[in-house]
C-alpha cells in the first residue's frame, strides 16, 4: 500500500491536515463512524476541553479496536456546535495527530448532534 498526501502549491497551505490523501492498493479499508464526548459509563465530561479529549479518545479505541493507529488515517471529518471550541478542537487534534503524517480534514460547524449535551464529533476514515 501506499499512501501520498498532497498540498498544491496552487491552493493555500492547510492548517494541521492535508488537502489530499491517496491511497494505492490498500489491504483494509475502514469508516469510522462519529464518535461523541461520552465515556464507557455513559457520563459526559463537564467542560469542553474534557468532552474535545474524550472525542479523541474514543476515536483512537476504535482505530485500535482495528489494529490501527492515528498513521493509518487517511480523512477525519470533525463536527462543532460552537466557534468558540475551535482553538481547544485544533489543539487537541495537533497534540493527536503529532507524529504522524496528517490526514485530510474537514471542519464543519452545525447547530446540534444527536444529542444536545454533545458539543462535537469526530468521523474518519483509515486504511492499511
Amino acid at each position: 500500500m501506499t499512501i501520498t498526501r498532497t498540498n498544491p502549491a496552487t491552493v493555500r497551505a492547510p492548517m494541521g491536515y492535508a488537502h489530499a490523501v491517496e491511497v494505492v492498493n490498500p489491504s483494509r479499508r475502514v469508516a469510522i463512524a462519529g464518535q461523541v464526548g461520552m465515556r464507557l459509563d455513559g457520563t459526559i465530561p463537564d467542560t469542553p476541553e474534557g468532552q474535545i479529549a474524550q472525542c479523541f479518545d474514543n476515536f483512537e479505541a476504535v482505530l485500535a479496536s482495528v489494529g490501527m493507529t492515528a498513521a493509518n488515517l487517511v480523512k477525519i471529518t470533525v463536527f462543532l456546535t460552537d466557534r468558540a471550541h475551535l482553538a481547544m478542537m485544533r489543539a487537541e487534534r495537533a497534540k493527536r495527530l503529532a507524529g504522524t503524517e496528517v490526514p485530510a480534514s474537514t471542519l464543519l460547524f452545525v447547530s446540534g448532534l444527536a444529542d444536545e449535551r454533545y458539543i462535537m464529533e469526530i468521523e474518519g476514515e483509515a486504511a492499511a
